[in-house]
């Protein structure tokens, strides 16, 4: 009988000192941060090149007869070429070979899209349901635990809305700019951020409040040159095209963190000014509600003066989340600071509301929803189950599936909408798609339904 072979150590057994001080390298200094913090920018830079055109902007992949009749315009492929050979003015693709598929650009599948809405089968949903003379609904995604899903997700939800015919605003609140590099925008200063528009908030209450001082005969507090500046910014000097053309952008980069200490210094100098009200009145002073149907804030991961002003303006709120303890415990925690937060600037305001014989401030969302993101069904069923019991309608059921499509697009730095499916087999795209078709179909579910509800409460208040 041989004898048993000895069991090779752990790695952590037996690590020589004089080895691991070799490796060690030199001590780190403050400039040492800024080489890596380069370092990361060229290979930053580098990764989001490889999704450019020649002309160094982003391009979006064109899509095939097959795709657009199974996923854009509900008609049967033969229908579908039967329409084109009888309207010659349509956008007729292109063809990559000689008889092969014909290719066609978002731009044109929208044209095709509008044909089919006027000329086509009236029982057929050709565009999405968008009611007159109502603002666009504003959706915030947010959580304050990182590696949930939480841009991939605002940013395939805006992909999806504007795949289905939306007019779609993306807003990066989150200075990192992660959502930004996904739709290719470029963002010099935090003055092409949603920055100007929080100051001009200020700026313009702080006129109002020092013509109160004057009057009581106090010295006014004088507009600095920031808030002078801010005051001749509009909500459209920020907007930028993407490749996506309905959707468009108002990004993010660093500089936009100095908000979180500029914001609570304005506060400071004035008690009055409603801060958590600045987006949403920017916004709609500037006509952006009117000019798209769908907007999604992506906020930072944490409860700071940003993600305020994100959740307190949006209609609906997303929390995507993992199938795990840890990070239902956070969410759990996330809520709970929601709860304070929220109550804290309610008991502020309506304190003085009350002595003053003015409405009470009351916070209200349409939706508040959780999404299961990353989800792993061979693992994580049962605690998803567990979930859903604690959590009820407030947990969304679908399942948001981790698949190859999915890991493969955001190695590629692009949503999975960008993928061309002929780079998978059938069943991967499909399957990869179809979580996120899924998860859309959640979501628009209910923006559809809020606008619903705001229709039958227009008609009702008309009636009285």
């Amino acid at each position: 009988m041989k004898p048993e072979a000895a069991a090779p150590l752990p790695p952590y057994f037996g690590i020589d000192p004089d080895a691991a001080l070799t490796a060690l390298g030199t001590p780190t200094t403050t400039e040492g941060f800024g080489r890596i913090a380069r370092a990361c920018e060229t290979g930053r830079n580098d990764l989001a090149g490889r999704g450019l055109d020649a002309s160094g902007g982003r391009k979006l992949r064109l899509f095939s007869t097959w795709e657009i009749t199974r996923y854009l315009i509900p008609v049967a492929q033969a229908h579908f070429r039967r329409v084109l050979k009888q309207n010659p003015d349509l956008p007729q693709g292109l063809s990559e070979t000689e008889g092969g598929a014909k290719w066609f650009t978002l731009d044109e599948v929208l044209r095709l899209r509008a044909f089919f809405a006027v000329e086509g089968s009236k029982a057929k949903p050709y565009t999405p349901y968008r009611p007159k003379d109502l603002p666009a609904k504003m959706l915030a995604v947010a959580n304050f635990k990182g590696g949930v899903g939480k841009t991939s997700t605002c940013a395939h939800l805006a992909m999806s809305a504007a795949l289905d015919g939306y007019r779609v605003l993306v807003i990066d609140l989150d200075s990192q700019g992660s959502m930004t590099s996904i739709f290719g925008g470029r963002v010099e200063d935090e003055w092409q951020t949603v920055f100007p528009l929080l100051a001009r908030h200020y700026a313009s209450h702080l006129r109002i409040d020092n013509q109160r001082r004057l009057d009581r005969g106090d010295a006014p507090i004088p507009l600095d040159e920031t808030l002078t500046e801010a005051l001749t910014v509009k909500a459209q000097d920020l907007v930028q095209k993407t490749h996506w053309p309905n959707i468009d952008l108002i990004g993010a980069q660093l500089n936009l963190y100095w908000a979180e200490f500029q914001i609570p210094v304005w506060r400071m100098q004035s008690r009055g000014w409603k801060l958590w009200d600045a987006l949403t009145e920017s916004l709609a002073a500037d006509g952006l509600l009117d000019q798209y149907d769908v907007i999604f804030l992506d906020t930072p991961p944490a409860l700071g003066y940003l993600t305020i002003n994100g959740l307190a303006a949006a209609d609906i709120l997303l929390v995507p989340m993992g199938a795990s303890f840890l990070e239902f415990d956070s969410t759990g925690r996330f809520f709970d600071m929601l709860h304070s937060t929220f109550r804290s600037i309610e008991e502020g305001e309506n304190m003085a509301a009350r002595a003053l014989g003015r409405p009470e401030l009351n916070f209200e969302w349409d939706a508040v929803r959780t999404l299961i993101t990353r989800f792993d069904s061979s693992q994580q069923a049962e605690l998803a189950a567990l979930m859903q019991g604690w959590l009820g309608q407030t947990l969304s059921p679908h399942r948001q599936d981790f698949t190859a499509l999915i890991g493969q697009a955001g190695e590629q730095v692009r949503g999975i909408y960008e993928a061309d499916y002929r780079d998978f087999n059938r069943e991967t795209y499909a399957r990869g798609r179809e979580t996120f078709d899924e998860t859309w179909a959640a979501v628009k579910a209910l923006i559809l339904g809020s606008w619903r509800r705001d229709e039958l409460d227009r008609v009702a208040e008309a009636a009285q």
